[in-house]
């Protein structure tokens, strides 16, 4: 697995600006600043950008590229139009499927279950309807934490509402394709739960 995937906490900060139809973010090692891995939605077409500007936004398709700074892509999340439901698909670098999401019908807070490539359910993502604040649990582990706020970060670095920290479990191992997925499902959050 690459390096990129292999520490346990990451600052991620959405790009803010003014009619931005694309969901972009670089995710950074908060300890030294420095950007590991960059996500773009660069393949929308004109009527998706239109789309994400109305009330439809939630039905949206989306194709989010998560690549090392150097532009190698590690993982892609993608979801065609979601009418109910979201069923979200995630492949690793060679294309190949790795997993899959599929959003809870009654949660408060926003939930939905991690699956690995053969449908094995991975983990839950739970979120509390009081605010931002998820938690990726297999059974009652805590594989990874998602929230808006974090002790060992300055608030000079949560200048937008869209920045939150994502702290992976040590009981995750450095190989496990779980990252992957758990990093998937952090661009999803906003998304498919919170747009």
């Amino acid at each position: 697995m690459n390096a990129a995937l292999q520490h346990n906490l990451y600052l991620v900060k959405e790009h803010v600006g003014m009619f931005k139809a694309a969901n972009n973010y670089d995710i950074y090692d908060p300890e030294s600043g420095q950007i590991l891995l960059e996500c773009r939605e660069n393949q929308l077409g004109i009527f998706t950008k239109l789309l994400r500007f109305t009330d439809y936004k939630r039905m949206t398709p989306f194709d989010v590229q998560i690549k090392t700074a150097d532009g190698t892509q590690l993982i892609r999340v993608k979801r065609g139009i979601s009418l109910f439901l979201s069923k979200v698909e995630v492949f690793d670098e060679n294309e190949q499927l790795i997993g899959l999401f599929k959003q809870k019908l009654f949660s408060i807070g926003g939930a939905f279950t991690v699956f690995d490539a053969n449908e094995s359910a991975v983990c839950q993502l739970k979120g509390k309807w009081t605010g931002w604040d998820f938690k990726f649990l297999n059974g009652e582990i805590e594989m990874a934490h998602v929230a808006k706020k974090w002790a060992g970060i300055s608030k000079e670095m949560f200048t937008s509402a869209d920045n939150y920290v994502l702290q992976i479990s040590d009981n995750v191992t450095k190989d496990d394709v779980a990252r992957q997925l758990i990093v998937a499902a952090v661009m999803c959050i906003d998304m498919v739960l919170k747009e």
